[in-house]
């Protein structure tokens, strides 16, 4: 197990299989984070030997949570690679954040038309709205409010 940023530089490929080795103990984690160290320092030397690692990575770690943590390191902290997946990684995060916005913003419009039209909400109701992250849902929720005297009209009919 290579967890040393120190360790990782010297040795990129063995920490590479390090990560893909244990990818399921609990503390890949530090393998990972080395590996990320290491690989920002070889960027500034060779980005495209920097980015077959990083693919490489990738595929070796699967669809495990190790997985999901090396994206969540490559999109937060890896932004000086431009590799494919770490331009993937960004533009998904940009977009997963418009997605989360634009439902934000729904469901705090659809919450003041309720509130101006003096439908009364619970607080059950109201988390229901706040915590929908599906657009297509609150639209259908908002264009109901339009005309609905009670809560329950807003989400009659609904299998979400």
């Amino acid at each position: 197990m290579i967890d040393s940023p120190d360790e990782a530089a010297r040795d990129i490929p063995l920490t590479v299989l390090s990560a893909a080795l244990h990818r399921r103990d609990p503390d890949a984690g530090a393998i990972l984070k080395a590996l990320a160290s290491a690989l920002k320092g070889l960027t500034a030397h060779d980005e495209n030997t920097a980015s077959i690692f990083i693919e490489l990575t990738e595929q070796g770690l699967g669809k495990t949570p190790a997985a999901d943590l090396w994206r969540q390191i490559m999109a937060a902290d890896l932004s000086f690679f431009q590799s494919e997946t770490a331009q993937s990684l960004r533009a998904e995060g940009r977009d997963e954040g418009r997605a989360e916005g634009r439902a934000e913003g729904r469901a705090g419009a659809l919450l003041l038309l309720l509130d101006r039209r003096g439908v009364s909400l619970s607080e059950g109701e109201r988390a229901r709205i706040v915590g929908c992250s599906d657009v297509e849902v609150l639209d259908v929720w908002f264009t109901r409010a339009i005309t609905a005297s009670s809560a329950a009209e807003v989400f009659e009919s609904e299998g979400s």
